[in-house]
């Protein structure tokens, strides 16, 4: 016989392959089929079938444990008044720690489960299941975490965030197929001066689907019999340690991510625009001249919210970097305010961030002018979903925890933008990064 979460699984594969039939129909402009109908009814059938299933399963489960647990030592007319109380003021857990431990305690040999896990399970992220020593964290404990993710993270909470509900695991969006504006825009469109009476020709805009589909970011953590027994600290040292790697990695991918089981990195995107070196420049230098051709490149539209992205081994390149003014110079970049200013230096008015995930010095990708919140999407569904397990380290009397978030991210544009004048050598973008000076 099955688990019940590989009735889950048959469930989602099912479900997947409806809507694939939906996808279709819509994709192609039509209603479907008759035997397209048919195959989706069977589905559902099979669907219901299993569903049902899974439901007797729960109870089952729910009543096994609720009939190992012992009863309260109370009088026969205190009873029933007692355990309802008590159900009732602890519905949930009062801090993540607390339920960690809770968790850890239902997993122990002759252990018994406290009823809030149940709860927890119930409040719209899955089931848990206690044979296999696992309980999911609650709902608000979940979705503060994931908040807490891209507040850690410094690019990003810039992106533009859109959530997925529901059993999607991802999100299709039309977008307008735009490469050129030389000629036409929104990749077709032309307009005309015509005289009266004049034949018209007609024009049309070209679009192109941007497709996200979820990628699993995860995370194990092994914790000590002695560190579960302080709810406070498990959940101060479980937490902070997966936010900040959550973070950490998501910004990472949101740079140099490949699109291959993680999102698209603007470093290996189509969009980026790589602007050359300057003639003779030595190697592993950044010159005004970099920053001035860079910051020309950037969409107008987008300079107002873009933001410089820096490795700090550059710092020095900054501080020393000027133009030449008749004999003399002046200084190109100082911190806001002078040396002692707060938070961000600018160069051309926008802030200048230094972050680990930006390549060393003389590299693609050692300063990039970025426009987050107008350029990439990133998409995620619902919270970080936690499990646990004693039976891994069991003989070193250690607990595992597992944390998953679901996300996925990529530029808006696919290419670069020929703007109306300047030419194919003079494209823009979202996204603007210095070539290699080696």
């Amino acid at each position: 016989m099955k688990t019940i979460s590989q009735y889950r699984e048959d469930i989602k594969l099912l479900m997947d392959k409806v809507q694939a039939v939906k996808d279709k129909c819509t994709s192609e402009n039509r209603d479907p089929v008759p035997e397209e109908v048919s195959y989706m009814k069977d589905l559902h059938g099979d669907i219901k079938e299993l569903t049902n299933i899974v439901a007797t399963l729960d109870e089952h489960e729910r009543l096994r444990t609720s009939l190992e647990k012992p009863e309260a030592a109370v009088t026969h007319e205190t009873k029933r008044p007692a355990l309802s109380v008590q159900i009732k003021d602890k519905e949930k857990f009062s801090s993540f720690g607390e339920q960690m431990f809770a968790v850890m305690r239902a997993g122990q040999p002759g252990g018994h489960a406290d009823p809030r896990l149940f709860n927890a399970a119930a409040s719209g992220l899955n089931e848990s299941i206690t044979s296999d020593g696992g309980f999911l964290v609650q709902q608000d404990f979940s979705t503060e975490l994931i908040q807490q993710v891209f507040e850690t993270g410094i690019l990003a909470s810039k992106c533009r965030r859109m959530p997925i509900s529901g059993v999607a695991n991802g999100m299709k969006i039309n977008g307008v197929d735009e490469t050129s504006r030389a000629s036409t825009r929104w990749g077709g469109i032309l307009g005309y001066w015509e005289e009266e009476a004049a034949e018209k020709t007609a024009t049309k805009p070209k679009f192109r689907k941007i497709e996200l589909n979820l990628k699993k970011l995860i995370g194990l953590c092994y914790a000590t019999d002695e560190l579960l027994q302080d709810a406070a600290a498990l959940g101060g040292y479980i937490q902070q340690g997966f936010i900040s790697e959550f973070g950490f990695l998501l910004d990472d991918a949101i740079i140099n991510g490949t699109g291959a089981g993680q999102p698209l990195g603007i470093l290996n995107a189509g969009c980026l625009v790589s602007v050359a070196k300057e003639t003779g420049q030595k190697a592993a230098t950044i010159m005004a001249e970099n920053v001035v051709n860079m910051y020309s490149r950037m969409f107008a539209s987008s300079r107002p919210n873009a933001v410089w992205l820096i490795n700090q081994n550059i710092e020095p390149q900054l501080f020393t970097m000027s133009l030449a003014v008749g004999t003399g110079g002046i200084p190109i970049y100082m911190p806001a305010g002078g040396l002692s200013g707060q938070p961000y230096g600018t160069l051309f008015g926008r802030p200048v961030i230094a972050i680990e995930q930006a390549a060393t010095l003389g590299t693609v990708g050692d300063i990039i002018f970025a426009d987050l919140s107008g350029g990439y999407i990133l998409a995620e569904k619902g919270g970080i979903q936690s499990d646990m397990s004693i039976h891994v380290r069991f003989v070193y009397d250690e607990s595992v925890f597992r944390f998953v978030m679901r996300v996925d991210g990529q530029p808006v544009r696919a290419t670069a933008l020929t703007p109306y004048k300047g030419g194919a050598n003079y494209t823009q973008s979202h996204f603007i990064a210095l070539a290699t000076r080696s």
